[in-house]
């Protein structure tokens, strides 16, 4: 993990390459093995929080490395002690490398 966590996404074109199956199971790998892999498309992983004030500033700092890095995930089932992140890269309708390098940033702070 501490490898791609170091790491800064970096500007995505829609012309850019989605990961191969292979690609993407050998960045599954390097990730916390809560993040499933779905379809080949996104990876997601549901946190878990002792209450909701808890999961607000999860979710705060989320949206932080988000914007610092440029590439922003979906948070789904933001509520009293859960939030589910789904990352994918929207131009290209799939996976690229910086969704793994914003799961590794997103565990670092869970």
């Amino acid at each position: 993990m501490a490898n791609l966590s170091g790491q800064v996404c970096t500007a995505c074109s829609g012309d850019a390459e989605k990961l191969k199956a292979t690609e993407a199971l050998q960045k599954m790998d390097e990730l916390h093995d809560d993040w499933e892999l779905e379809d080949n498309h996104h990876i997601k992983r549901e946190f878990e929080f002792e209450d909701f004030q808890e999961a607000l500033d999860f979710v705060n700092k989320v949206g932080e490395i988000a914007e610092e890095q440029g590439h922003h995930p979906v948070i789904n089932d933001f509520t009293w002690g859960k939030a589910t992140v789904k990352l994918y890269t929207h131009k290209i309708d799939g996976l690229h490398e910086n969704d793994f390098i914003m799961a590794a940033k997103i565990d670092e702070v869970y």
